[in-house]
């Protein structure tokens, strides 16, 4: 069916269509962290950079990054239709994810990216964040204390 309004309309439209994130993924990792136990985290927080799970009290953040999205060397596939446009948009989210991590990191975040094929593999992925966690927590409780 051909489209009725007009390119430039179609572009404004689209362009204040903002992303609530991948459910389906994030819900595969809340799965994941309840299945074995680790507790902390909370979701939708407003952090800047907007990860998708936050341990707030650790300052770690996690994102679950989509392979397509965010240009998974294993499992992006540019499409062939339009490919200027697409290798433009992926470029510039992995660009962004790069300038999160860096102003995450400098504010005190640590910050773990998990891709969207590795859910599959729970173990890995729970090692990682307990990991982090606890590295955070092992800072926090020898960091000194101010008043």
């Amino acid at each position: 069916m051909a489209d009725t309004i007009t390119k430039e309309k179609r572009s404004q439209i689209m362009a204040t269509v903002r992303s609530k994130g991948n459910k389906a993924t994030e819900l595969r990792l809340v799965s994941i962290l309840r299945a074995h136990g680790i507790t902390g985290w909370r979701r939708h927080q407003s952090v800047r950079g907007c990860p998708d799970f936050v341990f707030r009290r650790e300052r770690v953040a996690i994102f679950v990054d989509g392979c397509f999205w965010h240009g998974c060397k294993s499992h992006c596939r540019v499409p062939r239709t339009n490919r200027a446009y697409w290798k433009k948009k992926i470029d510039g989210n992995m660009l962004r994810d790069q300038t999160t991590n860096q102003t995450m990191r400098r504010s005190g975040w640590k910050v773990l990216r998990i891709w969207e094929h590795s859910l599959g593999t729970h173990l890995q992925i729970v090692e990682q964040i307990v990991s982090i966690l606890a590295k955070s927590r092992n800072r926090c409780s020898t960091g000194s204390t101010e008043s």
